[in-house]
């Protein structure tokens, strides 16, 4: 288990294992074409799809449905890749961590509270700093989900 603290002072767990309990958040690294893919969330800039598990829904099929509703990406399976606790303020909450290569990228009408796919050859060297993007992408998470991706896929080219 790693620990630091996000940009919002806010100290996180992050593990590669399933030890911190039932997560009712996802967030899902997604690639196509060898591409990564991000959403333009309209209030907090560039990051990769996710959100809350529904009511009945398990974490998985949360992760689906949120990827497609963001994106448009058809996910075929997941690969889990961890997960992390964020004790905030309002009370510690916990979200796992997937990866997608997706099958297929639908143009959509509506992708909810973003405004569809970006995509990228890479992410930039200097994420942390970037004010494109989300906080949800400037602290540690996505750069130790990505270090699990590299252990677990060591040759897959989507991430590189």
């Amino acid at each position: 288990m790693k620990t630091f603290f996000d940009n919002n002072g806010h100290q996180v767990d992050f593990s590669s294992k399933d030890e911190f309990g039932d997560a009712w958040h996802v967030l899902v690294l997604t690639c196509w074409n060898g591409r990564w893919v991000v959403t333009r969330h309209k209030v907090r800039g560039l990051e990769f799809p996710g959100g809350k598990r529904e009511k009945g829904e398990t974490i998985e099929e949360a992760a689906v449905r949120e990827v497609y509703e963001e994106t448009g990406g058809k996910v075929d399976k997941l690969l889990y890749l961890g997960q992390y606790r964020v004790h905030a303020v309002s009370g510690p909450f916990i979200k796992s961590i997937y990866f997608a290569e997706l099958t297929e990228l639908v143009r959509k009408d509506d992708y909810l509270e973003t405004e569809g796919p970006v995509l990228l050859d890479k992410l930039p060297d200097h994420l942390k700093t970037d004010s494109r993007y989300s906080f949800i992408m400037r602290d540690e998470v996505i750069p130790l989900s990505i270090d699990r991706l590299r252990q677990i896929l060591p040759d897959c080219k989507s991430y590189q």
